[in-house]
C-alpha cells in the first residue's frame, strides 16, 4: 500500500466524483481509478459504489477513510517534527497574497522575515483570495494572505491587518482642496473601478443609488495601474489608504474621507486546519502577525 493512493483514495471521497479528485491530485482520471483499483485488490474490499459519474463510498470505504485521514495526518506530522529538529529554519515558503497585497502591505514583512530566517527560499502565488483560497484548500500553498471574511470550514483564519477605504483623486483636482466628500459628489467624477474582488464588490453596493448617472471611465485589474491613471487626471477612485501613502506624500495623489461611510478592509492570515505547517510557513506566521498588527495598532480603526 501507497501513501499516494490512500491521498488519491481520500480526494475521490471528498469529491464522489473521479474526473475532480484527478484534477485535485493532478493525474489522469484512468490513473486514480488504477489507484483505486489497487487499493481494493490490497483490502480486498470494494471500497466505492459508483453510479454513472458518482461514486459513494461503502460501509468499508467509510473504515478506510477514517484510518487513511490519519496516516496521512500523522505522516505529515512526522516530516514536519524532523523538520523542527534542525536548529535552522529552512526549506520553502509558499505563500499566496493579491498583488496589491505583494506590494504595499508585505514587504517589511518579507524583509524582516528575511533578515531573521535568510536560508528559506520563497514561492510566491499571486492571484485573487477566493483563487487562494481554492490552493490552500487543495494543500498547494502553505499560507494566505486574503481579504476578510472568509467561510471555510478547514482553514483556521487570524484578523491580522486593517485599512480604511478612502476616495483617491489627483491633487491638483478641485475636490483634493475638501477635507471629507459625499458620494454624491463623487458619483459627478469619472471613475475608475478595479475589475473584480471585494473592493469592487463594495463600490457597486455605495454606488447604487447613483448607477443612471455614474460614469466609469476605466475598469483594471491592477492598483498600481489604477493610482497612475488617477494621478493622469483620468478619474478618481477608491481604494485603501496604505496603497497610496507614497503618492500622497510625494504630492501626486489626494485621499480624502468619505462623509458618513467608514468602509475597512480586513486582512488575515490562512492555512488548513488539519495539517501542521512546515517550519517555515509557522515562521513566516509569526512574524507577519506580529508585523501587520503593530502596523494597524497605529491606524484609526
Amino acid at each position: 500500500m501507497d501513501l499516494d493512493h490512500l491521498k488519491t483514495f481520500v480526494e475521490v471521497a471528498k469529491e464522489g466524483n473521479f474526473s475532480r479528485a484527478a484534477a485535485k491530485v493532478f493525474r489522469s482520471q484512468p490513473a486514480v481509478s488504477a489507484q483505486i483499483r489497487q487499493l481494493e485488490e490490497d483490502y480486498q474490499q470494494r471500497l466505492f459504489d459508483r453510479s454513472g459519474k458518482a461514486v459513494r463510498l461503502t460501509p468499508a470505504g467509510e473504515i478506510l477513510l477514517q484510518y487513511a485521514q490519519s496516516l496521512l495526518r500523522l505522516h505529515d506530522e512526522s516530516r514536519n517534527a524532523l523538520s523542527h529538529a534542525s536548529e535552522e529554519t529552512r526549506g520553502v515558503l509558499s505563500i499566496g497574497a493579491n498583488e496589491a497585497t505583494f506590494l504595499y502591505v508585505l514587504p517589511k514583512v518579507f524583509e524582516r522575515f528575511h533578515n531573521k530566517y535568510s536560508s528559506v527560499r520563497i514561492s510566491v502565488y499571486r492571484n485573487f483570495s477566493r483563487k487562494i483560497i481554492e490552493k490552500i484548500e487543495m494543500g498547494a500553498v502553505d499560507v494566505g494572505i486574503v481579504t476578510l471574511p472568509v467561510k471555510s470550514a478547514c482553514l483556521r483564519i487570524i484578523p491580522i491587518f486593517r485599512d480604511e477605504l478612502q476616495l483617491v483623486i489627483q491633487a491638483s483636482h478641485p475636490l483634493a482642496s475638501k477635507k471629507v466628500v459625499t458620494l454624491s459628489e463623487i458619483a459627478e467624477v469619472p471613475l475608475i473601478f478595479p475589475k473584480t474582488g471585494s473592493t469592487r464588490q463594495a463600490l457597486e453596493r455605495m454606488f447604487n443609488p447613483f448607477r443612471d448617472s455614474l460614469r466609469i471611465s476605466m475598469e483594471l485589474g491592477s492598483i498600481t495601474l489604477i493610482k497612475q491613471f488617477v494621478a493622469g487626471g483620468f478619474g478618481a477612485s477608491v481604494i485603501s489608504t496604505t496603497f497610496a501613502q507614497d503618492d500622497v506624500q510625494a504630492g501626486r495623489l489626494r485621499l480624502i474621507p468619505i462623509k458618513d461611510l467608514k468602509l475597512k478592509r480586513e486582512l488575515g492570515l490562512v492555512y488548513r486546519k488539519d495539517r501542521t505547517l512546515p517550519r517555515a510557513a509557522m515562521a513566516f506566521v509569526e512574524v507577519a502577525h506580529q508585523s501587520l498588527r503593530s502596523t494597524s495598532d497605529h491606524k484609526a480603526i
